[in-house]
C-alpha cells in the first residue's frame, strides 16, 4: 500500500541565505506567514513529520497543535550539512573557493565541500527514512515539514532526473509538493503550491 506524502519547506529564516544545513534558524515573521498560508485548505493530513531543526519543527509544532494530529521528529529529515562552508553564501565562496563552488553545483554527488556530508550520505538517509516511514504509514496522507535539500533528491528520484540535476531542482520557502510512495517508482502527484511571498 502506498502513501501520499506532501513535502512543505520552511519558511524565510532570520539568518536569511546561504548554506545552512545544520544551523538551527528560527523563521522570520515572513516565514511564518509564508508557512501558515501554504497550508491554507491543504490536507486533510493523518499525521505531521518534520525535521528536528527549528525553522521546521516550530512550526510542525503548530499545526499539530491547531489541526489535533500526531507530530513526531524525524532527524533524518535533517538538511544536508555543508561542513565548513556552513553559514556561507555563494557569493562568499565565489571570492575564495570558486572553483570548489563551480563543481560542487555541477556534480553535487561527486564533489564533497570540505568537511561536509558526501551527498550520497545524505541520499541514503533521506531515503532510509521515507521507506521507514512508508512501511509504517501505509495508506495514510502525511505531511513532511522540511528542507530544500530533501525536497530536491525527492523531487529528482519522482522525476527520474540524472544526479548532476539535482541541485537545478527549484524549491522555494513554503513551496508544497505532492508524491506517492511505493517508493522506488514514486511518482509526483500534486503541482507546487507557494504562498505569495
Amino acid at each position: 500500500m502506498s502513501v501520499q506524502l506532501e513535502l512543505l519547506r520552511h519558511g524565510e529564516t532570520e539568518a536569511g541565505g546561504g548554506f545552512r544545513g545544520r544551523l538551527d534558524d528560527a523563521l522570520t515573521a515572513t516565514g511564518w506567514q509564508q508557512l501558515r498560508a501554504a497550508v491554507v485548505g491543504a490536507g486533510p493530513w493523518d499525521r505531521i513529520i518534520s525535521s528536528p531543526l527549528r525553522r521546521c519543527a516550530d512550526f510542525a509544532a503548530e499545526l499539530a497543535e491547531q489541526r489535533s494530529l500526531e507530530f513526531e521528529l524525524e532527524p533524518d529529515l535533517r538538511e544536508l550539512d555543508f561542513g565548513d562552508w556552513e553559514g556561507r553564501t555563494a557569493a562568499d565562496l565565489m571570492v575564495d573557493q570558486s572553483e570548489a563552488l563551480g563543481r560542487f553545483w555541477s556534480d553535487p554527488y561527486g564533489f564533497t565541500p570540505p568537511g561536509a556530508e558526501p551527498v550520497a550520505d545524505f541520499e541514503a538517509r533521506v531515503l532510509a527514512a521515507i521507506e521507514r516511514l512508508t512501511d509504517r504509514c501505509a495508506g495514510e496522507r502525511v505531511l513532511l515539514i522540511t528542507h530544500a535539500g530533501v525536497m530536491r533528491l525527492l523531487l529528482a528520484q519522482a522525476r527520474g532526473l540524472p544526479r548532476e540535476c539535482l541541485l537545478q531542482v527549484e524549491v522555494s520557502h513554503g513551496a508544497l509538493f505532492g508524491l506517492r510512495t511505493g517508493f522506488a517508482d514514486a511518482t509526483l502527484w500534486l503541482e507546487e503550491r507557494c504562498s505569495p511571498f
